[in-house]
């Protein structure tokens, strides 16, 4: 077995589970250590499972991340040396690191997706005010009376407003 399967492995039956070590760093964003999976007794299950995938030794390091995100950086060793303070400490910082590009990241995609929905909202206001108008002179009544038809209409029929709106404009272009 590749040790990315093995991590792979390891890390869907933390998150099936929703226990385990490299849970615990994320949540904590602190360094969890199981220095030897033959003997583990905080995380027995997970080490047994490790140790038959062949990993030896387990450092979990929690990345500190904004809005309530979760995210950490495990390191499994196959052999019988575990990763000593200052690998650890070179961990964290690259976690640091690590988890300000994840960040950015996030509030970039975040970004995107709030312009994508204002620009879907602002075209879907112009084609709801243009059925507005259409319905006031057709229906000789007020903008909200034209509004409350045309929500009637969206909930009967079980579609969005703005398809509602759509149809009325596109029927009043043909009239």
């Amino acid at each position: 077995m590749s040790s990315a399967r093995a991590a792979a492995t390891l890390d869907e039956r933390q998150y099936a589970g929703g226990f385990g070590p490299c849970l615990d760093a994320a949540q904590s964003g602190q360094v969890v250590r199981v220095d030897d999976t033959a003997a583990d007794a905080v995380y027995p299950d997970f080490a047994a499972i490790a140790a038959r995938q062949g990993v030896r030794s387990v450092v979990p390091v929690g990345m500190p991340m904004p809005q309530r995100i979760l995210g950490g950086i495990n390191v499994y060793r196959f052999d019988d040396d575990v990763l000593d303070e200052e690998a650890v400490q070179l961990l964290q910082v690259f976690a640091s690191y690590a988890a300000i590009a994840l960040a950015n990241h996030s509030l970039y995609a975040s970004a995107i997706s709030l312009s994508a929905n204002l620009q879907t909202a602002m075209q879907s206001r112009a084609v709801i005010e243009q059925a507005k108008g259409v319905l006031v002179a057709s229906l000789h009544c007020t903008p909200e009376e034209a509004f409350t038809h045309m929500v009637k209409q969206s909930q009967h029929a079980n579609r969005k407003l703005r398809e509602i709106a759509t149809d009325i404009v596109q029927r009043a272009g043909r009239a």
